[in-house]
């Protein structure tokens, strides 16, 4: 997009166009400050107050063309503010025709172009400690305040370095004079974590970065909060959509203001969000469940666990969490499947911190890894944030009572080989509590829940023990909910399966009811429907099916 599209769209009050005006223009800017007020601070100074002014001018501006030069007229005009501030000195009249005119000559724009070059590749030729603080001072508009809370150093410090800095670029400019200019890149991919605060919501913060090079979900940022001398620590929750990042503050970001200076750490975020804030959040997030607006309807998915024991809801949310035992297949294997669906969802994954995560382990890249990064979303909108470590105890779990539906994964059914490991004795749905499922389902459900419940509460080793048929039917229904997933593919080479929930529905009741006691129970693993059940009898299969679930800690 050409900058006269990006004028004609921030005069109509779209910030993302005037953050990318004033990347496109902000070196321009700041070698014109330069040039008239020779004081790399002040030009600073300069720069920031001219485009502030240009965002409220802007409107007015009739010709789009015209911005270059119609900035370049705010950027002196704020630069003679600085200068007339300076001491004056006073002079007779009649020498008043030696002062030299205002008009730049030729010649002498061409020496300020150059001038402003040499500077920005001496910025470039500092030594590290100094030129991260003078790139962001000199190039990215961050005051003193800004770089200690970014580079975690005292104020004094970071004067000194600025001090050293502008001592060492003018002797690099000196030395400079008698050499052939070339030009230099700027720092690494430090200018990269720069990005602007668009707007900070409650604890939901919307930033603007290089559209090429975003932070990756779960980075944790810092918004500069200079008013209160402080950072705001925010974790990326959201896959970014070229430059635009959401986050979730992780500490009070009430009075945050627009256009604050926000770097990502490039680290990934290991404080987990609390359940409670989040529950608050949830009608930022995701708006108005249809539940609370009486139009729900269940969302079939052909996964046949989720299908039954806790449906998701058409357009709802529905959050997946677990102890150690990581959710993102399910939820890529859900946005896999609803992404092309008409109805949207809003899927909330819960990850907990890998305490065995190898050096240097970074999720984003296991994603890509493994695939899944690259799944288009569609329809689904993906939420990722740290959960806080241990088990999922029934308080715990009451502080998701706001979303439509938890499915929570289980660590003894992963241990167990139950492939997805969703524990069906906590997941749920509201949806069980509307008519918009049958009184039929509800009933199946609630089966199924209290047999595997009993399932893993018998201890078979015990004499007189529980039912015996009635927990081999409970194994043959865990067996059941086991299924391959098509994000899957390329580690357990079995192409994903779908299951309707009718098929999956009255496989259930005939389980239940004994007339699938004839099949054996590893006919069941990690198949898909009762045709590709009875197939399996007498074959051998890749994968040991669940014979017995280890006691539930």
């Amino acid at each position: 997009m050409d900058y006269e599209q990006q004028v004609r769209r921030a005069s109509g009050g779209d910030v993302k166009a005037f953050v990318d005006l004033t990347q496109q223009f902000q070196h321009m800017a700041f070698g014109a400050a330069l040039a008239l007020v020779n004081d790399f601070h002040q030009a600073e100074d300069v720069v920031q107050e001219a485009f502030v002014a240009a965002w409220s001018a802007l409107p007015s501006l009739a010709d789009p063309a015209a911005f270059p030069g119609w900035l370049r007229g705010i950027v002196r005009h704020q630069a003679f503010r600085v200068l007339r501030k300076r001491t004056l000195r006073t002079v007779p009249l009649a020498e008043a025709e030696d002062l030299p005119g205002e008009e730049v000559l030729p010649d002498r724009r061409l020496e300020q172009r150059r001038q402003s070059a040499m500077a920005l590749a001496a910025i470039a030729g500092l030594p590290g400690k100094l030129r991260e603080p003078a790139t962001l001072f000199f190039i990215h508009e961050c005051s003193h305040q800004d770089i200690a809370v970014f580079l975690g150093l005292p104020v004094a410090t970071i004067n000194n370095r600025l001090h050293a800095a502008r001592s060492k670029l003018k002797e690099r400019m000196l030395a400079m004079v008698n050499e052939t200019f070339h030009a230099h890149a700027l720092p690494d991919d430090f200018a990269n974590r720069i990005g602007r605060l668009i707007e900070a919501r409650g604890a939901v913060v919307e930033a603007l970065f290089n559209p090429d090079a975003p932070p990756d979900v779960l980075t944790e940022l810092a918004v500069s909060d200079e008013a209160n001398r402080r950072a705001v620590a925010v974790q990326v929750f959201q896959p970014p959509s070229g430059g635009f990042v959401r986050g979730i503050a992780l500490s009070p970001a009430a009075a945050l203001p627009r256009g604050s200076t926000v770097l990502s750490s490039g680290n990934q975020s290991e404080t987990p969000v609390s359940l409670d804030e989040l529950g608050r959040l949830l009608p930022q997030l995701a708006g108005p469940s249809p539940i609370a607006t009486g139009a729900a309807r269940l969302l079939e998915t052909g996964i046949k666990v989720i299908d039954v024991m806790c449906p998701l809801v058409a357009g709802g949310n529905a959050i997946i969490a677990g102890e150690l035992c990581n959710p993102t297949y399910t939820l890529y294997e859900l946005t896999h499947r609803l992404k092309d669906g008409p109805d949207g969802l809003k899927l909330f994954a819960l990850l907990q911190v890998w305490r065995d995560a190898p050096p240097g382990f970074s999720f984003p890249a296991s994603l890509k890894e493994e695939g899944l990064a690259d799944i288009p979303c569609g329809a689904v909108q993906q939420f990722f944030m740290r959960a806080e470590d241990g088990p999922w105890t029934a308080s715990r779990l009451s502080l998701l009572d706001p979303f439509d539906v938890v499915i929570r994964h289980s660590r003894d059914l992963a241990r167990a080989r139950v492939f997805p490991a969703v524990d069906v004795v906590t997941s749920r749905s509201r949806l069980f509590q509307t008519n918009a499922v049958s009184v039929e389902h509800v009933a199946v459900a609630e089966r199924v829940r209290k047999a595997i419940a009993a399932l893993w509460a018998a201890d078979l080793h015990a004499e007189g023990g529980a039912d015996a048929r009635m927990l081999e039917r409970a194994l043959k229904l865990q067996n059941y909910f086991t299924q391959p997933f098509f994000v899957a593919e390329r580690w357990n080479k079995r192409p994903g399966t779908t299951v309707s929930l009718a098929e999956a529905l009255q496989t259930c009741r005939d389980i239940l009811d004994g007339r699938c006691d004839d099949l054996p129970t590893d006919a069941f693993y990690f198949s898909g429907d009762m045709a590709e059940i009875r197939g399996n009898v007498g074959r051998t299969l890749k994968f040991g099916p669940v014979t017995w679930p280890p006691r539930a800690q």
